[in-house]
């Protein structure tokens, strides 16, 4: 069957030359994006509950830009005003480039990973004297706190921000022939707006060994899967099925 539609269950990019619209205007097809799972933050008051006093940290593990949204953001209603003095571990050149929005860069310590997790973990460990505060979200990879146990240093997880299900009820009657999900927390949003979803002639792609298996146990058939050798992008696996179900 050929491809005319697809949902890509994240938001829209919002850079120019996203690798969407090439596929869209080369391939003729029609994409939307469409959040399955957002992100709400955790109030003060339960931040406090978990027994978090700002005050007593040292340094800060910034996986993503939400941990350093609602790390600021905590700060703020906690009237903690952030010391000059602070250290910011950021997993990757884009969470630190965005820590700009909050602090000016050339005058605080700030130390940067390649990619991974475990890519950061070698530039921790040359601080074990730190005290390590971990803001995340309450979904977190186990690999996370299992390298940072492994270092031998002192930390603190503190959960600043919730992963939610989205309200799809307005695509109840809305057809797509791919959808497109990048977490298992896609698949769950799927199965918990749609209890009675029956996959027949739609299409699923998927990113990710987590993903894939979370499609699995959902009892999905899988038709795209990314990344492989041959399509180390969503976009270009995309490309590549579409090519071949658009010529029969």
């Amino acid at each position: 069957m050929k491809v005319k539609t697809i949902l890509v269950s994240q938001p829209e990019p919002k850079v120019e030359n996203s690798p969407y619209l090439q596929l869209v205007e080369k391939q003729k097809v029609k994409i939307d994006f469409r959040p399955f799972i957002h992100v709400e933050g955790v109030s003060a008051k339960e931040v406090r509950q978990q027994k978090i006093d700002l005050a007593k940290f040292t340094a800060i593990i910034l996986t993503s830009r939400n941990s350093v949204d609602h790390f600021f953001r905590v700060a703020e209603e906690m009237r903690f005003k952030v010391p000059d003095t602070m250290k910011y571990f950021c997993q990757s050149e884009a969470v630190a480039y965005y820590l700009q929005k909050y602090v000016v860069y050339r005058k605080r310590k700030i130390y940067v990973g390649k990619r991974t997790f475990q890519d950061l973990a070698p530039t921790i460990k040359k601080y074990k004297d730190e005290k390590f505060l971990l803001p995340s979200s309450d979904v977190l990879k186990q690999d996370v706190p299992d390298t940072l146990d492994k270092l031998g240093i002192d930390w603190k997880r503190a959960i600043f921000y919730k992963t939610v299900i989205s309200d799809l009820s307005d695509l109840r009657d809305v057809y797509y022939d791919i959808l497109v999900f990048f977490s298992p927390s896609g698949i769950e949003s799927l199965f918990k707006n749609f209890p009675d979803f029956k996959q027949n002639e739609t299409r699923i792609a998927v990113f990710g060994n987590t993903t894939v298996n979370a499609a699995n146990d959902a009892g999905l058939r899988i038709d795209i899967q990314a990344p492989t050798p041959e399509t180390p992008s969503m976009t270009m696996a995309l490309e590549k099925y579409i090519l071949e179900a658009n010529k029969r």
